[in-house]
């Protein structure tokens, strides 16, 4: 493995574990948010970087489950088949302090639209508009989560020696929330206003930081910490490129750097 890569990794690591968890404490949903101190190690694993975000960060919970003492994992990504068919994968099952959860982990992006929905769940959506958050609660609780109790998975628990009704379900709910630049100053009451990463600007709002230099991290990167050891792009250069992105309904993840040095965390919104 490169060094680079070593060092694009320990850093992704490093953005994962001070991402927040999207609620604390009360459940949301009837879902429950797993605990876990994050603890800053290096970490030494090689990754595909052909993998999805997701399935990257399934790598970064794996190996964040591994160094805590209380904590075995069982198995990790099982596919519950049904006939040769895929019904669904299990992210996770692990004992903690030798008792079986079953976990499964997110890692989103969502922006504050008020005009989508009626209640603070309702208005975050996907940077692109096509998913939001409810969509994703939803599927955990109707999909993801009944799984383990259908009778395809039954026999396979039965085959790791476990007892559905011992099993608790928890959900490893990590997200980056972005608020209007209109309405940044917006106050959380259900989610963890620690989530909030930064703000969105429309295409009319980006004149206002003409004098601001930019760069657009790939996806990988999204969840990394701003840094400004990175190529930056003046206005006119940022300008070209998003339009591109634009066209084709993407809105970026971009990092802005204000004429004294702070990095600010933006998406550019195509909507």
């Amino acid at each position: 493995m490169t060094h680079q890569k070593t060092k694009d990794i320990q850093k992704r690591y490093e953005g994962f574990l001070q991402t927040p968890c999207l609620w604390n404490g009360n459940t949301i949903y009837g879902l429950h948010q797993f605990i876990i101190e994050p603890k800053s190690s290096k970490i030494d694993i090689d990754i595909n970087e052909k993998l999805r975000l997701g399935k990257y960060i399934e790598r970064f919970v794996s190996y964040q489950l591994k160094q805590e003492e209380s904590i075995s994992i069982i198995c990790e990504n099982i596919q519950i088949q049904r006939e040769k068919i895929t019904l669904g994968e299990l992210d996770c099952i692990l004992l903690q302090d030798k008792k079986p959860i079953h976990l499964e982990v997110i890692y989103k992006f969502y922006l504050y639209d008020a005009s989508v929905g009626k209640s603070e769940i309702e208005h975050f959506i996907g940077p692109n508009r096509k998913d939001s958050l409810v969509e994703k609660l939803d599927k955990l609780k109707d999909k993801q989560l009944p799984l383990l109790y259908s009778n395809e998975c039954n026999n396979y628990l039965k085959s790791i020696h476990l007892n559905v009704s011992d099993i608790k379900q928890q959900v490893y709910f990590k997200g980056q929330l972005f608020v209007p630049f209109s309405n940044k100053e917006h106050q959380l009451t259900v989610f963890n206003p620690n989530c909030i990463a930064g703000f969105y600007i429309n295409k009319n709002e980006l004149e206002k930081f003409k004098n601001c230099k930019f760069f657009i991290p790939n996806k990988k990167d999204w969840i990394v910490i701003p840094h400004k050891n990175v190529a930056w792009l003046n206005f006119e250069e940022i300008h070209l490129i998003v339009k591109e992105y634009y066209q084709r309904k993407f809105s970026p993840l971009c990092w802005m750097k204000k004429q004294n040095g702070e990095i600010l965390k933006i998406f550019l919104v195509w909507w």
